[in-house]
């Protein structure tokens, strides 16, 4: 180390530190840097914690700068450590344990605190805020015990709170003081739209109401509410605002006022100090949103090295989020009054809206929902004051989600150098742009470990591949592939052909004759080689268990206690009083723990002992309902014209037919399907992987739904008049996905990594392909045999799966 170096002090380990910094080494080498960080952890990314809740992610995927960055860039990291005071007269500063560090200049990005309401009872056990890792452990721990949850606050923290403590099994209610949730996001339509949808989700409210006393001892009980009415809750999570951290300027005579006071060049009213992010204040506004601390680090970060900028004057505040699976937007004004022109257009079947709001004809701000493809453009004209033409109107609303056209994409053209595209890590087009033409960078994987876009929730990723394209042309094409898994430098579609091409036959067999770098494989690429062995050679391939998941060995899914949920088929969600009673006879000599309706329109038997799953399946001999297995799961239906007044097709029938037909055989991923009767889409299937919705003339079939994490509306495919079209049609899609799908990728994803019209020439115009897939589609289904019923007849597999050590997967 360098003791001739200037000294710079970063008080904060978080996003708006760590980036400032990272825009500094950019620049220059000349500083010693030493970071103090509050927390255990390296600098992550705050914004993920909601993943890391639901347990899609966990600590070490969200770290944006690991322990290795620290010490590449010859920075002091001192974790675990609050900085109490900056002594200007020493020019040091002080942390609560006495430590000592002298600095030439000190960055100050403590961030900001949870707000927690100032009301008795708050100080209870289990009352916390959501900020950090720390908070996301204590909800995890929580959910393990406590059933009853309230989360104070209709905003992003808090419905990202609640929907992970659903996710984690609680049940959940949101408590907000206003008519609408975020309502200094969204207008009232939206609100009311994200509202349902997180219903449909789980997640219960109750609006307008004043939380004045949290109940209970020790620990919490309930919250009462101003009309005296009281919520049961063992758990409480306050996500009611933040404030800025202003301990430490404080305690060294800084200006603060709601935060900290600084100038257009980040400086505070002490030499040599400047502060960035939530905890600062400038020209009287406190932001909360990652995209102005990103725009504040990049003037900091050139002044301090001396490098000529403009000053930083404030950001045209603009919210681009995903909350639970749904995207929004808002820009500029949002809550349409008398002085202004509303243009609006809402899709109840593709769950969109999109308004646009202008004032003597200027657009002066906008709402999205559910699509936000066209958010960078219509956040360009609210900042440019564009005047609205007929060109632009044609432009904003007679395509993507709302107007029935093609779904437009990002005009990279149009934007910015300056402009953010990834909002997680502050990367603007100009770096991505620099990237690719200094360095010479063609994949987005580069650009991801070259300037961090991409690398935290992945939302940006379309618009760095449209920055690539646009940047590159054709030479976008040749971008760098990546095998399956760590194992092999080869993908999906090479390992497919070499084991048609050298006759392959078994996983060992293809890793040995492929040259896999692991002899044995990997978690990742075994269960894949046996899946595409298996679509491949339906007839002779034996399948291999031990290459399966825990709980495709198992044929139930393993629980968190060890016991097992076996789950029965129900054809169409429906079934008969004798099934009932055997469900019910079953679940009571075997100590069943909770019989629960899923949202497949089936019954999940939870808690089956693992020794005693041959003998329920045995007793209640019915089918599995492959709850556990890559395959068809469920066939969701409204009760259609057998019942419904409005019903025009017999969608319980059809959903039965289709799952007998399409059950058993393995696919890349799980499997949905829904049918619906009518047009009004009460079995939900624009969330499907097929969904069918019939109507006088037949049926509209569409692919690629998901209501999951990465929810996603599905694509009409075509309309047929049949119900023999309608099986060959959705037979077709199966076997298609079939063979070109990835494992373990979703429909979803799949349409569109291969394309819509791809998929629409292969299987609705080219009638001859579409019969030839129905053809092996239905000579994979004559293989396949009925597990539990299997599992039964085999005494060596039997024993050795439930009568012996249980084995890890």
């Amino acid at each position: 180390m360098n003791n001739n170096k200037p000294k710079l002090v970063v008080i904060g380990n978080g996003m708006a530190g760590i980036s400032t910094v990272e825009q500094i080494l950019k620049l220059t080498t000349q500083y010693e840097i030493t970071v103090f960080g509050s927390e255990p952890h390296p600098n992550y990314n705050r914004i993920m914690l909601s993943y890391v809740l639901e347990g899609s992610k966990t600590i070490d995927d969200i770290v944006l700068n690991d322990w290795q960055w620290y010490a590449d860039h010859g920075i002091t990291l001192h974790t675990e450590t609050k900085v109490a005071k900056i002594d200007e007269l020493s020019k040091e500063v002080v942390t609560e344990q006495g430590m000592r560090v002298p600095y030439d200049k000190v960055i100050i990005a403590t961030g900001s605190n949870s707000f927690i309401l100032p009301i008795p009872g708050s100080d209870k056990q289990g009352v916390i805020g959501f900020r950090d890792i720390a908070d996301c452990n204590q909800m995890l721990e929580a959910a393990k015990t406590y059933k009853k949850a309230a989360v104070i606050g209709g905003g992003l923290l808090g419905l990202e709170a609640a929907k992970g403590l659903v996710q984690l099994g609680m049940d959940v209610t949101v408590v907000h003081l206003m008519e609408d949730l975020m309502e200094r996001q969204l207008d009232h339509q939206a609100a009311l739209m994200l509202r349902a949808e997180l219903e449909r989700q789980g997640i219960k409210f109750k609006m307008q109401a004043q939380t004045v006393e949290l109940l209970g001892d020790d620990r919490v009980s309930g919250l009462r509410f101003a009309d005296d009415t009281v919520l049961e809750a063992q758990f409480v999570v306050m996500a009611v605002g933040i404030k800025p951290n202003v301990e430490v300027a404080k305690n060294s005579g800084i200006a603060v006022n709601r935060g900290i006071v600084v100038n257009d060049y980040m400086q505070t009213s002490m030499e040599n100090v400047y502060s960035v992010g939530e905890c600062n204040e400038h020209r009287g506004i406190c932001y909360g949103l990652v995209a102005p601390l990103f725009e504040q680090g990049m003037v900091l970060a050139k002044h301090i090295c001396g490098v000529e900028t403009a000053p930083y004057e404030g950001s045209v505040v603009s919210t681009k989020l995903k909350i639970s699976g749904v995207d929004v937007f808002s820009t500029g004004e949002f809550i349409d009054g008398p002085e202004h022109t509303v243009i609006a257009n809402k899709d109840d079947w593709k769950r969109t809206y999109k308004k646009i709001l202008l004032k003597d004809n200027v657009m002066v701000g906008a709402v999205l929902y559910g699509d936000i493809s066209d958010s960078a453009e219509l956040q360009k004209y609210i900042k440019q004051k564009t005047v609205m033409t007929d060109e632009l109107y044609n432009a904003l609303m007679g395509s993507g989600c709302c107007g029935g056209g093609a779904k437009k994409t990002t005009s990279i053209e149009t934007m910015s150098d300056e402009e953010i595209v990834c909002g997680c890590n502050g990367v603007t087009k100009g770096n991505i742009v620099d990237a690719v033409t200094n360095q010479g960078l063609t994949t987005v994987d580069e650009i991801k470990a070259c300037t961090g876009a991409t690398r935290s929730c992945g939302g940006c990723k379309p618009v760095v591949e449209q920055i690539l394209q646009y940047v590159l042309g054709d030479g976008f094409k040749t971008a760098a592939k990546q095998g399956i898994c760590g194992c092999t430098t080869l993908d999906r579609d090479e390992i497919v052909a070499e084991i048609k091409a050298k006759g392959l036959q078994t996983t060992k067999e293809v890793m040995h004759v492929l040259g896999w770098s692991h002899p044995e494989g990997c978690s990742k690429c075994r269960p894949a080689l046996n899946y595409y062995l298996g679509m491949i050679y339906p007839d002779t391939h034996e399948d291999e268990k031990e290459s399966r998941f825990v709980n495709e060995r198992m044929n139930a899914n393993i629980q968190k206690d060890g016991t097992y949920t076996v789950v029965p088929r129900m054809y169409g969600g429906v079934t008969t009083p004798e099934d009932l009673k055997k469900i019910a006879d079953v679940s009571l000599k075997y100590d069943v723990k909770v019989v629960k309706v899923t949202g497949g329109q089936r019954l999940d038997l939870i808690g089956v002992k693992k020794e005693d799953l041959p003998k329920v399946w045995e007793e209640l001999d019915m089918p599995s309902g492959y709850a556990y297995a890559k395959s068809l799961r469920t066939v969701k239906t409204c009760v259609g014209s057998q019942f419904c007044r409005f019903g025009t097709q017999d969608s319980m029938s059809m959903g039965a037919l289709l799952e007998r037909k399409f059950e058993r055989i393995d696919y890349p991923a799980k499997f949905k399907m829904a049918v619906n009767g009518c047009p009004r889409n009460c079995a939900e299937a624009c969330t499907k992987d097929i969904g069918i919705v019939g109507n006088d003339g037949g049926w509209e079939i569409f692919i690629g739904g998901n209501g999951g994490i990465k929810a996603r509306l599905a694509d009409s495919l075509c309309k047929v008049k049949t119900d023999e079209e309608l099986i060959e049609v959705c037979g077709a899609v199966i076997q298609y996905y079939r063979e070109t799908g990835n494992y373990l990728e979703r429909t979803s994803e799949w349409v569109e990594r291969i394309g819509l019209e791809q998929i629409k020439a292969v299987i609705v115009d080219d009638l001859e392909n579409r019969r030839a897939l129905m053809e092996r589609v239905e000579f994979a289904l004559q293989q396949a045999e009925e597990p539990w019923s299997k599992m039964l007849n085999d005494d060596s597999s039997r024993n050795k799966m439930f009568h012996s050590v249980e084995m890890k997967g």
